[in-house]
């Protein structure tokens, strides 16, 4: 589902104009992109929780040359934990239906 996706379907249960729904839609995302921007955490209840943390630095290998090892610095990563609703709707999806 792509964001447009998101738009029309908001835009025909709200009666809202696609026009609108498209600009709280991305005032929403830009948000929340700033205050993960601004290593802050964004807590959405029932859905979940975008938290910035830090990767810690270690030592990677070229499967083609094992011989050579890399260092991989320490980075700044955007991880999600699913809520308890999310996380029992979506353990309720059979793995079949999965593409």
């Amino acid at each position: 589902m792509t964001k447009r996706d998101f738009v029309v379907k908001i835009a025909q249960e709200t009666g809202l104009t696609q026009n609108q729904v498209s600009a709280v839609v991305q005032k929403t995302l830009d948000y929340i992109a700033d205050e993960l921007a601004a290593a802050r955490n964004i807590e959405l209840r029932n859905f979940g929780i975008f938290e910035v943390k830090v990767r810690k630095s270690r030592k990677g290998r070229n499967p083609n040359k094992p011989e050579n090892e890399v260092v991989i610095p320490e980075r700044v990563v955007v991880k999600f934990r699913p809520g308890k609703e999310l996380k029992d709707r979506v353990e309720q999806i059979k793995p079949s239906k999965i593409k």
